[in-house]
């Protein structure tokens, strides 16, 4: 690389800030020079929330790195509230609108790095400029919505969208003591977790005394005499009272820039590159939420806006950009966590929901065990559903929900799964283990016992949500378990406790497709075992028993 080598970088944030000083620590010669239109070059995107509800306490907590820190540290050119409009590849020049000055100039550059990010939607309705009316994204937001926090009265506030920022939202405004309604579009919150694994997540809602309103969007937003919300008004027709209003639908990547320059649009819609984040232009790279990045379960491009992959991806990215040479991209699986007031929820790669949609085989178990041995106190249950390849057994995907430990299960998942780990690799996983901390046999190990007893033939299983009408459904909890929680959609299900199962083989039917259930799916393994060695031909296990079965079927 030349002396005079000279790296413009467009955006800062996770992507750009990494890249700038890899770049630097890489190449004490180059010329870096990091454009941001805003004010501020590097704050923690995810932190805003847990600012706004009073858990992080000091706003400077936010800000990473300031414009003097990272000229002084890696001697690097930051240029705030600097705005790049436009790219000349065959000049290699950007022009570059500086908005304190009101002056437009050329700089030239030999690497170029976009990491632009994206933008809130924004619905165009009726009302959604009002002055009350916020979506959250960087830290001029920041302030604006906790200045009305703080102002507004009444002291109720609709949050429209249930992803990650809009559940943040809701258990961080309710510390501050706002009622809250939550309006979501899809029939369910949290929409990238399959709607049976979600359902704990909306019953803390509701224990929360936030008012959901599922399966219905936005239609305008209510405005008073001074264009502050008052209300919204949904599609449904109702309307609901708001002092407050956030937007948190979910964001569009800002690929303006490098489309007017003809760089190359990727399949799902972002910046389109290799496995060293290079555009279709070699000397253009791009990081960060606008990229589209190798997705781990498919091994096809896919944009994923989550933190960990923009600063991983700036990283290489400074480095190639300022050596010519570094390690490849890994994978992208899109793991991504929240916490919802006592619950946790979280995933890595692919859904059912997912699966179907991009039409990938794939088979699933759902298993229910303590995040820690049962008999050491303060034992709570994890749900974990996964997902694998039907041919190989390769882990395709995870999803996990509870109050403790939710967080260990998915990323020792993420990890097997970043080195092709099957079903059977996880049975054999070597994990820590002392009372406070786990079981013996963890979770993630009986999920793939699970696993591999399904593809070995020796239980075969039925999702949870299944039609159980024409089947003779055979349940081996007590009597007690029974009547307090009903199998849902099953009232023609025979009660026979596990115990009493052999000697009662009798009252039922070996020639009748059966399905057994119990409380979580254990003890119907063990029925399902005894009655197909006893000559039942067609015995299914539903897969999570009763606690899952009456999370996907609400009567």
């Amino acid at each position: 690389m030349s002396e005079a080598l000279t790296i413009v970088i467009v955006g800062g944030v996770a992507g750009g800030a990494s890249a700038a000083t890899r770049a630097r620590r890489m190449n004490e010669q180059a010329e870096i020079i990091l454009f941001e239109k805003d004010e501020h070059v590097s704050f923690a995107n995810c932190g805003l929330p847990y600012y706004l509800g009073g858990e992080i306490a000091e706003r400077d907590k936010l800000v990473v790195a300031t414009p003097e820190f990272l000229t002084r540290r890696f001697r690097l050119d930051v240029r705030t509230r600097q705005e790049v409009q436009s790219i000349n590849r065959q000049n290699k020049t950007v022009t570059v609108r500086n908005h304190a000055k009101g002056e437009t100039y050329e700089q030239r550059y030999d690497k170029l790095i976009l990491s632009p990010g994206a933008s809130p939607i924004t619905p165009p309705i009726d009302g959604v400029k009002g002055r009350n009316v916020f979506t959250l994204r960087n830290l001029a937001d920041t302030d604006r919505i906790f200045e009305a926090i703080h102002e507004v009265s009444p002291k109720k506030a609709v949050v429209v969208g249930s992803g990650f920022i809009g559940l943040e939202m809701v258990e961080q405004l309710a510390e501050r003591g706002y009622s809250l309604a939550l309006v979501e579009l899809l029939p369910q919150v949290l929409p990238l977790l399959d709607p049976e694994m979600a359902r704990p997540i909306e019953d803390a809602l509701r224990a929360h005394h936030v008012e959901l309103y599922l399966g219905d969007g936005l239609s305008r937003i209510l405005l008073d005499d001074q264009g502050a919300a008052r209300a919204v008004e949904l599609t449904s027709g109702k309307t609901v009272e708001a002092g407050l209003v956030i937007l948190g639908i979910g964001v569009r990547p800002n690929i303006q820039l490098a489309q007017a320059a003809e760089i190359a649009i990727g399949p799902s819609g972002g910046l389109g590159a290799n496995e060293f984040m290079q555009t279709n232009d070699p000397d253009i790279y791009a990081v960060g939420d606008a990229a589209e990045y190798t997705y781990g379960p498919t091994g096809k491009p896919q944009r994923i806006a989550l933190a960990g992959p923009a600063n991983r991806s700036g990283r290489l990215v400074g480095e190639h950009a300022a050596t010519g040479q570094a390690a490849p991209m890994a994978p992208v699986f899109g793991t991504s966590i929240v916490r919802v007031f006592d619950q946790t929820a979280a995933l890595t790669g692919l859904t059912t929901k997912l699966a179907e949609r991009l039409k990938t085989p794939h088979r699933s178990v759902t298993v229910i065990a303590n995040h820690h041995a049962g008999y050491y106190p303060g034992a709570e249950p994890i749900t974990l559903k996964l997902l694998y390849d039907p041919d190989s057994g390769r882990v395709l995907g995870a999803q996990a929900i509870g109050r403790e430990g939710v967080d260990k299960r998915i990323d020792v998942l993420a990890t097997a799964m970043a080195f092709n780990a099957t079903v059977r690799d996880l049975t054999g996983l070597d994990l820590a283990y002392a009372p406070p901390f786990g079981s013996a046999k963890d979770i993630v190990h009986i999920a793939g016992f699970v696993a591999c007893n399904q593809r070995d033939g020796n239980e075969d299983l039925l999702e949870a949500g299944a039609d159980l009408s024409e089947k003779q459904v055979v349940d081996v909890r007590t009597p007690a378990e029974v009547k307090k929680a009903p199998l849902a959609g099953a009232p023609h299900a025979v009660n026979i406790p596990l115990d009493e199962l052999r000697s009662r083989l009798e009252e039922l039917d070996p020639a009748a497709a059966t399905v057994v259930s119990c409380g979580v799916g254990m003890r119907g393994h063990a029925a399902a075992r005894i009655l197909r060695q006893h000559g039942f031909g067609d015995v299914k296990n539903l897969s999570g028993g009763a606690t899952m079965r009456n999370r996907a079927i609400r009567e």
